[in-house]
């Protein structure tokens, strides 16, 4: 068909007749555009159809609009406080500057004429439309929200200087319902858990001491204080965060759990496991983030080697057996699992899971929290699902001999059973079975995979430095000579406004390791802990420090988060 006949109009057409887009593929990105209903060019830039900068170079030569240049505005100067934050992500739009009656505001679409009438209509001035770069507007966009939003220092300087602190200042006065309600501490706690989620936290903690407060974030596995509260209101905060999780404001003695969901859109909520516990200056409150979404991920953003996935998966297919998944808390245990039950997640097969507790929610799947107050334990939970006609049980950890007997036996039986325990490495978890009391034979004849796991800071790709050191310091840090000669390049975490002190998430390292005949053979001998390990290495299994020196050639880790998550 000839470019003249064709049933496109504007950008589309003008993309193909520049020949930056063939015809067919200009009618498809058009269809799709209109039925996600964005902007044609927001759908190309994303889908990385045409470059960000020949999209703004065309819409400016068919529309007679100029280009801006987003990178060299200065954040500070842009007119936020003209329109409402929620206008900007709504609108996919910014106000650069007001000159007399007019206001120009940076758009990547030149059909998005919505922006300049809202624009127009809530600030009473004349609008202007400038063409931006989509890529650096949605840079922009992320800035302009984290300006607007009030800093933790500026809420500090202005809220809580205006809290009413006053009232009764015994030790056992508790907050009053107008305390709870205050407004300014709503706003503040509110802020802090965005604040939370934008930074990528895991952990928000709550932190009482006699003469401050303070308040942290564990971002990449890492605790950093990020305000520190007038201690005045330290009963304040706590009681807000208490309510909002459905906690009794009044018992401040003892432990308690709660719960908190946040919408942050009609598609995304996040959930907060939240935990008091009573200390000698109040009580210290915990708030573990939970993104169902990171159950969605998919198994190859978890960080597994090819070889090591390829492991998994197959055990995953298994009709039965036991896959045990072992590291200290906050090794990301639960991810690896639930990512297995979301691939295993399919209308045929009966999903149930007993947790302590149920962290993330997933439709589909039976989710049971035990409660050992009314007697429902592990053990007793995984008793009622070999009743309700199982396929695949997760136990959310094995923690005696009575609910390892029960998950050995369903394994044994025709079911898939998916756990976890806290030791060391893949090896030890075979003794710490035995240990228990689990025989022998149970344990080489049920449990088919072991994946032992850390999470290391991943290296931020648009900082990091090479890092030169000698071959005898890296031979002795563990790398062959064989790595040697592959001459790969060592980096080094630096620091940017786009990370953490030259970090970006994380990244798993893995040791997976599955129950051969010979090693069934040891176990069955009442092998030790040095016996499994031996096996396991000519088998070829990598160690975990192994796979983190994996990760270190990869430019993934820098050798020093190799050595603070892996050393010996």
């Amino acid at each position: 068909m000839a470019a003249t006949n064709m049933n496109l109009t504007g950008i589309a057409r003008k993309l193909v007749l520049e020949k930056h887009l063939a015809e067919a593929a200009a009618v498809q990105a058009v269809e799709a555009a209109n039925k996600e209903d964005i902007q044609l060019t927001s759908y190309l830039v994303q889908n990385k159809i045409v470059a960000p900068q020949v999209i703004a170079m065309i819409s400016s030569q068919e529309f007679g609009l100029p280009v801006f240049d987003l990178n060299v505005m200065d954040i500070e100067l842009a007119a936020f406080g003209l329109v409402e934050e929620k206008l900007l992500t709504k609108l996919n739009a910014v106000p650069l500057f007001k000159r007399g009656n007019r206001l120009f505001v940076a758009i990547s679409s030149p059909t998005n004429t919505q922006a300049l009438d809202e624009f127009k209509f809530a600030t009473g001035l004349s609008t202007e439309a400038v063409l931006v770069q989509e890529n650096q507007l949605a840079e922009f966009l992320e800035k302009a929200s984290n300006a607007m939003d009030s800093s933790m220092d500026d809420m500090l300087d202005d809220d809580l200087e205006n809290l009413d602190i006053g009232g009764d200042e015994e030790e056992d006065s508790g907050p009053s319902a107008a305390d709870v309600d205050d407004a300014p501490v709503v706003k503040y706690v509110n802020k802090i858990l965005l604040d939370a989620i934008n930074k990528g936290a895991s952990d928000i903690h709550f932190e009482p001491y006699e003469k401050r407060y303070r308040v942290r974030y564990r971002v990449d596995g890492i605790l950093a204080e990020v305000a520190s509260p007038p201690i005045n209101i330290a009963a304040k905060l706590t009681a807000r965060v208490k309510v909002m999780s459905r906690m009794d404001i009044s018992e401040r003695r003892v432990p308690q759990d709660g719960r908190i969901k946040l919408k942050l859109s009609k598609k995304r909520a996040i959930d907060f496991r939240v935990n008091t516990c009573p200390t000698l200056f109040g009580e210290k409150v915990v708030l573990r983030i939970l993104d169902p979404s990171s159950a969605k991920l998919g198994i190859d953003a978890l960080g597994y080697e090819p070889e090591q996935k390829d492991l998994y998966l197959k055990a995953l297919a298994n009709p039965y057996g036991m896959i045990l998944v072992t590291g200290p808390t906050g090794s990301g245990k639960t991810v690896s699992l639930y990512t297995g039950l979301n691939i295993l997640n399919v209308p045929e097969t009966n999903i149930s899971t007993a947790e302590d507790p149920a962290e993330i929610n997933l439709e589909g799947i039976n989710q049971v929290n035990v409660n050992d107050k009314v007697g429902l334990t592990f053990a007793e939970a995984l008793k009622a699902f070999l009743r309700q006609d199982p396929d695949i049980i997760m136990v959310g950890e094995i923690r005696d001999l009575e609910t390892a007997s029960i998950a050995i036996k369903a394994a044994q039986t025709g079911h898939l059973v998916l756990s976890t325990l806290h030791t060391n490495d893949a090896p030890q978890t075979l003794t710490r079975l035995m240990n228990m009391g689990v025989p022998a034979f149970n344990i080489a004849t049920s449990v088919s995979l072991i994946i032992a796991q850390r999470l290391g800071r991943r290296l931020c790709g648009d900082c990091k430095k090479p890092d030169d050191l000698p071959k005898e310091v890296l031979l002795k840090e563990g790398f062959t000579k064989e790595d040697l000669a592959e001459n790969f390049k060592l980096y080094k975490a630096v620091g940017c406004d786009k990370c953490t002190g030259g970090y970006k998430g994380r990244v798993g390292i893995y040791q997976v390791m599955t129950i051969s005949e010979e090693t069934g053979r040891l176990i069955m001998g009442g092998a030790n802990s040095i016996d499994i390990p031996d096996q396991a290495r000519k088998e070829g299994v990598d160690d975990l420090r192994r796979s983190a020196l994996k990760k270190v050639k990869q430019g993934l880790l820098g050798l020093e988060e190799a050595n603070r998550v892996t050393k010996d």
